[in-house]
């Protein structure tokens, strides 16, 4: 390699050449991902006036201290609603620029937990007093659920609400320090109003878990409510949701009126008796609201976790030497590729089946304010899967992207650590994998034992559509040849073997399973789920995507990579069951490996256009090693320069530490000398 070459030049050059390369046309997919090219075009003009209004610059965020973040975030809030007043934005286009923020708003929990809820749950009295200050953010929520010693377990949560007949009222009251609500988004310093989840204690009866709503500060200036204890909880792990204040409080006997109970289910009637609602799980309605949303969000934190890591393996060259006498891109190696492909593949999907999920829910939803429960079981099932599917695969698929770009990847410059330390609460909040997983499995062997009994497979939903490979005529599945991994079918019903053979497994000792049973058998239920998905969207591809034949090919394979480095990961499960056949002393797996590898380089060359279509702008990304141009070393540099510490050549530290410790040390060194 020529002494003279400028690897910093190179960058953009290498970027230039791979979108040369890719074929797809990335602005048809682009529209395809994005619903359309007219919501597309919405979404661009709203980010584009957030890029250019100076309350959303990003420039020196890294550098703020947690209240500075909060305070930002606050003020970013603020600006955006008063941009929906100047550019008259219907609320879903006030949606789409608060969706365009990569920070931790306290306005999301008003967003998506209370005024979900409130809305769907509230009496028409209560919708009628508070539903317009809700919807225009009159007053601000929050969702106190969590208690500091209890959270997924909502049976076991100790705030009560007591009726109070004389004077028609709640009492809603904390009892014990565990009692304390904890963790609540927009607790700490931001929620005028919240909705309470306690014990409905009436007539001396524990009635278990419902909803109220009640007022934490003043309306006129913001002080904390008598009887009421608010504050801040703390910093988070790794920074992470610095802008938001998730926050305690706890409650002294603190009245509020029957009507703000929400009571659109279930009640406390004239006569002081409780009206049971329709179905026990109706009030599941805000946390499946919650995790329906969460499948298409975790898409999208994906494909810019792809898109960053890919452009700069694309431009960073490292290590051999290639063909055209410079060191290889860091992207062609194995090591690499097969790493960040995946991830790619991860978000084309979790994006198009979160808009499907969602679809779902809003059926579901809407035939919950019509007393029809039908679609509940289901959609809880599908939900818990998902939410806990998404946000273990969305925390895993940042870190490794950050540590496929070395140890640039480490740097606050890379946005990879910010997008982190934000997405890890995603694991435990609305509920603990480990404890969601529980519900899947409660689902899937409820459905099993029904199929025992009644042997008719027509009735299965579909998210059991799997059981139906037990019935009696069903055969066992071998190891496909090496051409069946072209045919998506092969992984889907390979996936749904896998979940088949677990569900039966587990019901049969039920009594007595592994420590991880549960697990086990939630991932491999909702990955057959899943992959049935895939197959139906990649079916449908000809016709929801209006593109090149070769276009919708390409798509294809990307879903197609899904669901054979889905069914690689799972791939011990099948073989514990024998179902791949006898080996022969063979790696029985090799032929799908290969598939993946092949799949993988045929896929390279369309890396960047199909990472390029997602649409992001440098200012979302807010990476330097993401940029659009490549030119990531410049950038690099340009940031390491506003670093604060670089203000001043020499630090305060200086005479503080630095000179104490110097002068100590020449001081020693002399002694030393002295004494040889």
């Amino acid at each position: 390699m020529s002494s003279e070459h400028d690897v910093n030049a190179q960058t953009s050059i290498d970027m230039a050449g791979a979108r040369r390369n890719s074929s797809v046309d990335i602005y048809l997919i682009r529209d395809f991902l994005h619903n359309g090219r007219a919501e597309w075009e919405k979404r661009k003009k709203i980010l584009d006036t957030l890029g250019n209004d100076p309350v959303f610059d990003k420039s020196q965020r890294d550098f703020l201290s947690r209240t500075e973040r909060y305070t930002r975030g606050l003020a970013i809030t603020n600006r955006i609603y008063e941009l929906q007043n100047i550019h008259n934005w219907s609320q879903q286009e006030a949606s789409i620029a608060i969706n365009g923020i990569d920070e931790s708003l306290p306005i999301g929990l008003h967003n998506v937990a209370f005024q979900p809820v409130v809305l769907s749950q509230g009496s028409p009295e209560l919708i009628k007093e508070f539903g317009p200050l809700i919807t225009n953010r009159g007053i601000l929520g929050c969702y106190l659920q969590t208690e500091l010693g209890h959270g997924t377990n909502v049976s076991r949560l100790e705030t009560t609400a007591t009726y109070i007949p004389e004077s028609k009222e709640f009492e809603i009251h904390s009892p014990t320090l565990t009692s304390s609500k904890w963790w609540i988004g927009a607790l700490g310093k931001t929620a005028t109003h919240g909705v309470v989840q306690a014990k409905l204690i009436l007539g001396g009866k524990d009635y278990g878990p419902h909803l109220f709503l009640i007022q934490l500060r003043s309306m006129d200036n913001h002080k904390v409510l008598p009887g009421i204890i608010i504050g801040d909880i703390g910093p988070k792990s790794l920074g992470g949701f610095a802008a938001t204040d998730n926050g305690f409080a706890r409650f002294d006997h603190v009245r509020i009126p029957k009507t703000q109970m929400l009571s659109k289910f279930a009640q406390v009637a004239d006569d002081n008796t409780y009206v049971r609602p329709p179905h026990a799980k109706l009030s599941y309605g805000g946390m499946l609201y919650i995790r329906a949303n969460m499948v298409t969000g975790a898409g999208w934190l994906m494909a810019k976790a792809a898109t960053i890591s890919i452009r700069y393996t694309t431009v960073r060259r490292q290590g051999e030497i290639g063909p055209d006498g410079l060191e290889r891109q860091a992207i062609s190696y194995p090591s690499v590729y097969s790493r960040l492909l995946p991830i790619l593949s991860h978000a084309y999907v979790f994006i198009h089946l979160g808009k499907t999920t969602i679809q779902s829910f809003e059926l579901m939803s809407s035939r919950l304010q019509n007393g029809d429960a039908s679609l509940l079981a289901e959609m809880h099932a599908i939900t818990s899967g998902l939410k806990v599917l998404v946000s273990t695969s969305g925390v895993q698929d940042v870190e490794v992207a950050r540590r496929s770009m070395g140890g640039h990847g480490y740097s606050a410059f890379s946005g990879l650590g910010r997008l982190y330390a934000d997405y890890l609460p995603s694991a435990t909040y609305e509920g603990d994998n480990f404890v969601l997983d529980q519900q899947v499995v409660r689902a899937a062997l409820k459905s099993y034992v029904a199929l025992l009994k009644s042997k008719d497979t027509t009735s299965l939903s579909p998210s059991t559509s799997y059981l139906r490979l037990l019935a009696p005529s069903g055969n066992a599945p071998l190891t496909p040849s090496d051409g069946a991994w072209q045919d998506p079918t092969t992984a889907i019903l390979l996936l749904e073997w896998r979940a088949a053979f677990l569900v039966r497994e587990l019901a049969q000792v039920v009594q007595d399973p592994d420590a991880s049973s549960s697990q086990r058998v939630a991932k491999a239920v909702t990955e057959a789920f899943v992959g049935a998905r895939v197959g139906d969207i990649i079916k449908g591809l000809p016709e929801t995507f209006e593109g090149k034949e070769s276009d919708v090919k390409v798509i294809g394979k990307l879903y197609l990579l899904y669901l054979l480095t889905t069914l690689e990961a799972g791939i011990v499960d099948l073989l514990s069951f024998g179902a791949l056949g006898g080996s022969n002393g063979r790696d029985a797996t090799r032929s799908l490996r290969l598939a993946i590898k092949n799949l993988c380089i045929e896929l390279l060359p369309e890396a960047i256009g199909l990472s390029d279509a997602f649409g992001f702008t440098d200012w979302e990304l807010d990476s330097a090693l993401g940029v659009y141009d490549g030119k990531v070393y410049e950038q690099l540099w340009k940031r390491a320069q506003t670093e604060p510490l670089n203000k001043t050549e020499i630090p305060v530290a200086y005479e503080q530490s630095i000179k104490p410790m110097l002068e100590r040390g020449q001081r020693q060194a002399a002694a030393m000398r002295t004494k040889l």
